[in-house]
């Protein structure tokens, strides 16, 4: 008898389709290639999934079509009992987005002010065919997939959320990049009004919130631009309407409420990474080799966690998701590169 042990990055049966109707492994993640056909799963695999705890929303009447049309769902890579989901009241209760404030549940009490419909982002710079788009025209042409994806914070917390969203590669591919196009460049809303933390005095940072990526990390199949989670439409402090998620990553890379979306030649310089570059680098994934210089990255708290119950758990390179993402890294210094 051969016994196969399972490597952190391989998929798990807890709360996922049967063997039978979702791709392999090698398949999904077939790499830019093969993004189209890796991708494509037919038949309806939502059933599975049980949000009925999620408050309902009232997203406008496309956005609902296109949840409701979501096919397929992949799970995180790990322990099925440890990976199991973060329940939605810690998901979207316990964040940071500053422009709402520094504490981790201002989010969730000021985020109300944010109006997210109309909403259009501006796709520009390196491309054949930019323009300013409703979210509407940029999710059409793509079919929404759910994502069962870590998410592990730079301050050593981490979560499991359920994304709905559209592979971030397919709006790329639309705009037609020039051969100049190195890099990708995200900007973030900035209206003080709907967002106080842009106002307050205290901040640090030089509004827009800018994130960005290399050109091979953007259109790599797991590099997701999610609209919605746990089953719904993105609630305003988890990033509405739109926002990255970059699972191998620190979350700040996973910028919010996106109105801007750049192809460049030069490599950006993030928010963080202008405030203070001695700890927070361009690259940012999720290696437990390299601490923070103030503090430890070897390990995380798996939220929810409280006095009496402290879910610490070693820290995966690149956030378990190694055997997928790591060859965008052969040969370059990560401690270095951080």
């Amino acid at each position: 008898m051969m016994i196969k042990i399972a490597k952190p990055s391989d998929l798990h049966d807890f709360d996922v389709t049967p063997e039978s109707v979702y791709l392999s492994r090698r398949r999904f993640m077939g790499g830019v290639a093969g993004l189209g056909a890796g991708l494509a799963l037919s038949g309806n695999v939502r059933a599975n999934a049980d949000y009925s705890d999620v408050p309902e929303g009232s997203p406008p009447g496309w956005l609902k079509e296109k949840i409701s049309a979501t096919q397929w769902k992949a799970v995180t890579p790990g322990d099925p009992e440890k990976d199991t989901l973060t329940p939605f009241d810690d998901a979207s209760g316990y964040n940071n987005f500053y422009e709402f404030g520094s504490g981790k549940t201002d989010p969730a009490r000021r985020a109300g002010s944010l109006k997210t419909e109309p909403w259009s982002v501006v796709v520009d710079g390196e491309v054949n065919k930019g323009g300013r788009f409703s979210l509407e025209d940029i999710a059409k042409p793509s079919q929404f997939e759910e994502r069962i994806y870590r998410l592990r914070c730079v301050e050593a917390w981490s979560m499991v959320i359920p994304w709905l969203g559209i592979p971030l590669a397919e709006v790329i591919k639309r705009a037609e990049p020039t051969s100049k196009a190195n890099y990708v460049r995200f900007e973030t809303l900035v209206d003080p009004e709907q967002m106080p933390g842009q106002r307050s005095s205290f901040s640090l940072i030089d509004w827009p919130y800018v994130e960005g990526l290399r050109m091979d990390e953007a259109m790599h199949p797991l590099t997701l631009l999610a609209m919605g989670m746990y089953g719904r439409e993105l609630p305003n402090q988890n990033g509405a309407p739109l926002r990255l998620v970059v699972p191998w990553k620190y979350g700040f890379k996973s910028i919010k409420s996106i109105v801007r979306i750049s192809l460049v030649e030069e490599q950006p310089v993030n928010s963080w990474q202008l405030i203070a570059p001695d700890e927070y680098g361009f690259y940012a994934n999720v290696n437990p080799e390299v601490d923070h210089p103030r503090w430890s990255q070897a390990t995380e708290r798996r939220l929810p966690n409280s006095l009496f119950r402290t879910n610490t758990m070693d820290t995966l390179m690149f956030n378990g998701y190694a055997d997928d993402v790591a060859e965008l890294y052969a040969g370059l210094d990560l401690r270095k590169h951080y």
